[in-house]
């Protein structure tokens, strides 16, 4: 029945990539098992976004094991027309499907998936399953009948190992070695099969991974074992076999708690700086994202993303959904409905109260979520090429060895090549990348340099370019000084203004109405409100046509000034008539110039580009040096021309902004770091976020992301070294393959601790 279905939509393509394809699929099942998923309460629960015909779930298949199973997953689409797209996640075993319910239901869904063998583990009340830690028993009860056959194998073999003559010992030799037969079977047959699939697998797809030495080890050492003890020439290696398998898996329990614990530091709680404004006894009240409870009131203003699925309290919602849907156009909401996570609000100010805690909204997959994806940072990493080449040239040392040997001494051939395949496993090598690269994103995490995940700290060492942003990132907003210039406003307007600009999240905006605040308490609502990113707003606020914004943006309005305006103002107008302009006395963020400096001295080529007017220049000429590049008046879209140009003159460029206004040229640089001192705003646009109180460290984070390289490239010689050492010893027949077994997990062990030496050892200064 499921050939059938495979076949009559074209995916019998499926049988053809493994030689055991996917699971076992059913075909059958009983029909009302999944009725439940018919109740809405229990769909809310499961569903991650809901919106018109797109829902968005994500379901945990354990079934999922080889390339088959991805590539039928990832073709659903082929087979119901309501199911727009599934991805799977293979290490964690996990299935995204975005799906339109009025062709296919939850349900039906869910009955495919079974249909084909991939039957869903259901867990109710949300989606925490996906936070928590899955505890491997398989792997623990190998690991367990590995050390018990192996111990058993030892004890047994010992009369073997302290007797002169086999004669002492008289029947019982036998006996004894029969029974170590016996109990290596289990080894081999169940403790040791997922070397041997993992090999095969890898075969099959004309790839030597790590596990085929592994797996050739084990066989070889135990097929000579069985030829000694059948033709009775000797007791076998079968203490050596389990022992092999026992320490491997051992070290390959260690590798699995190391990738834990790297995953547990990137937790999203940790990660982001994120933070929300609620709504507390009439007052606005900062916290933690993290800290967001259910049933809380949050404040959203314009431009800003959604925390939490929520219910709307007010009127105004016009929701854009594009970071999760992908389509632009805003969607508007109506009181009482559900908003999403993830969407950001394009109109007025509106308060939400928190119906899901934030662990099971959206917001946890936005970060890494293929639609925010590009071609960024893509390049294989620098240690591809080991890990690539390091099974070839391990098998061609121990064929080399074995061939040496059956010329000498013929006797020596399989302790030799076994110890040879055992001491060089590369799987060290591969643990050294995971986890410094782990250290070092911890390490960064803690001085608010969160970068997106291990492949940007490559790219920074790439890096000979950084272009700056000067309003928000090099300037402090905690220590702006702001004036009104112009014709004196009314108690009235001055409430229109405020409750305009308390609408942006613009840095200047956001100035605005931190001023006007001292003057005026009260705010209004307004009838309508448009955000022109980069130039300014225009809103209508009772009898008030506000318009508020830069110099050019007001005479694009038909607004012109009665005098020059000059200088890093905000232009005020009303009614259409210019009022006055806020001007903007800039201070400087503490330690700019020393790391500016930093920076000079270490070979970068450094830029400015700001969105004011150049009347800073003298003060920015002090700051930085005359050897700098300085252009104002740049638009979103020149900064982002800008950095296209430098790259077509083949410079690796990094952007450093507010990730406001710099979205584009973050987005387009080969690193982008969003400064902000806004814990509340999400910019996925960039590769990065630093929080502004920590910028003059900058120089110093982005020396300790590059050391990342170095310590990985130590580690490796360390690493080198100490496979050559256990080379000469395995080939010259003088290591036994259970001590280069025992010598694998140890060494990794060792690697690991090294690692997290070094990191902390180069992290002194951003520490200091």
């Amino acid at each position: 029945m499921v050939y059938s279905l495979l076949d009559e939509n074209g995916l019998c393509q499926y049988y053809d990539l493994s030689a055991m394809p996917g699971v076992t699929a059913k075909g059958r099942f009983i029909a009302d098992k999944f009725n439940y998923l018919d109740n809405a309460a229990i769909q809310e629960q499961l569903i991650q976004f809901k919106l018109g015909d797109q829902v968005h779930i994500t379901f945990y298949l354990p079934q999922i094991h080889c390339v088959s199973c991805v590539w039928l997953l990832e073709n659903l689409s082929k087979i119901n027309p309501g199911i727009i797209h599934s991805q799977t996640h293979f290490e964690k075993k996990e299935i995204k499907i975005i799906y339109n319910p009025t062709l296919i239901s939850l349900k039906e869904l869910v009955q495919l998936l079974s249909f084909v063998g991939y039957e869903p583990v259901i867990h109710l009340g949300g989606n925490d399953w996906l936070k928590k830690k899955k505890v491997n028993k398989k792997q623990l009860y190998k690991i367990g009948i590995a050390g018990f056959c192996f111990s058993n194998i030892m004890m047994l073999s010992f009369p073997e190992y302290l007797s002169n003559d086999a004669l002492e010992l008289g029947s019982l030799r036998h006996f004894f070695i029969y029974i170590n037969l016996l109990l290596s079977l289990p080894v081999l047959l169940y403790s040791a099969s997922g070397f041997f699939i993992s090999a095969y697998t890898g075969l099959r797809q004309k790839w030597l991974n790590i596990d085929a030495p592994i797996a050739l080890a084990i066989a070889v050492t135990f097929s000579r074992s069985v030829y000694e003890i059948l033709s009775q020439t000797g007791a076998g290696y079968l203490d050596s076999m389990s022992g092999i398998v026992f320490f491997m898996l051992v070290g390959r329990w260690f590798q699995d708690k190391s990738y834990d614990s790297f995953a547990f530091d990137r937790d999203y709680n940790s990660f982001f700086p994120l933070g929300v404004t609620i709504l507390k006894e009439g007052k606005e009240v900062n916290k933690p994202l993290s800290d967001l409870l259910k049933s809380e009131i949050v404040l959203i203003r314009s431009d800003e993303m959604i925390p939490a699925d929520s219910t709307l309290l007010t009127d105004g919602a016009l929701i854009d959904y594009s970071f999760v849907t992908g389509e632009n156009a805003p969607i508007a909401v109506a009181v009482g409905q559900l908003v999403y996570a993830g969407g950001i609000q394009k109109g007025r100010a509106i308060q939400l109260e928190v119906v899901k805690p934030v662990g099971q909204s959206y917001i946890t997959e936005l970060w890494n979520s293929p639609v925010l994806k590009t071609e960024k940072n893509v390049e294989k990493s620098f240690v591809h090429p080991w890990s690539q080449y390091f099974t070839i040239v391990l098998l061609t040392i121990a064929i080399m060895t074995g061939l040496y040997w059956s010329v000498n001494d013929p006797h020596k051939i399989l302790p030799a090549v076994t110890a040879v395949l055992i001491v060089a496993c590369p799987c060290s090598l591969l643990l050294t990348v995971t986890f410094t690269y782990g250290n070092v994103l911890r390490w960064l995490g803690g001085r608010k340099l969160y970068c997106k995940n291990a492949a940007v700290i490559e790219a920074i060492h790439k890096i000979d370019t950084i272009v700056f942003d000067k309003t928000g990132t090099l300037t402090n907003h905690d220590d702006t000084h702001l004036e009104y210039r112009g014709a004196n406003l009314t108690y009235q307007e001055m409430i229109a203004v405020k409750s305009v600009t308390r609408e942006s999240l613009h840095p200047l905006s956001k100035m605005i109405t931190q001023f006007l605040m001292l003057q005026v308490a009260d705010i209004t609502s307004f009838q309508k409100i448009e955000n022109f990113i980069g130039k300014g707003t225009k809103a209508t606020c009772g009898n008030f046509e506000i318009v508020i914004g830069s110099i050019s943006f007001l005479k694009s309005m038909g607004i012109l000034p009665e005098q020059e305006v000059e200088g890093s103002v905000v232009c005020l107008a009303i009614n259409g008539i210019f009022k006055g302009v806020f001007k903007i006395n800039h201070t400087y963020r503490a330690g700019m110039q020393k790391m500016i400096l930093q920076l000079n001295n270490k070979g970068y080529h450094l830029h400015l580009l700001s969105g004011d007017h150049p009347t800073e220049k003298e003060n920015l000429l002090k700051l930085l040096g005359s050897s700098i590049p300085m252009l104002f008046e740049q638009s979103p879209e020149d900064k982002l021309h800008y950095i296209q140009a430098l790259q077509i003159k083949g410079h690796r460029v990094m952007m450093v902004g507010d990730g406001l206004n710099d979205a584009g040229a973050l987005q387009k640089s080969n690193v982008g770091v969003a400064v902000t001192d806004q814990t509340h705003l999400f910019t996925p646009a960039s590769d990065a976020i630093l929080e502004g109180s920590e910028i003059y460290l900058f120089s110093d984070l982005i020396d300790y992301a590059k050391k990342a390289k170095l310590i990985i490239i130590l580690i490796f010689i360390l690493s080198i070294i100490y496979n050559i050492i256990g080379m000469y010893f395995a080939t010259s027949a003088r290591l036994s393959p259970m001590v280069a077994a025992i010598l694998m997990p140890i060494s990794s062990i060792s690697i690991v601790a090294l690692s997290a030496l070094l990191s902390f050892a180069f992290s002194s200064k951003i520490r200091a």
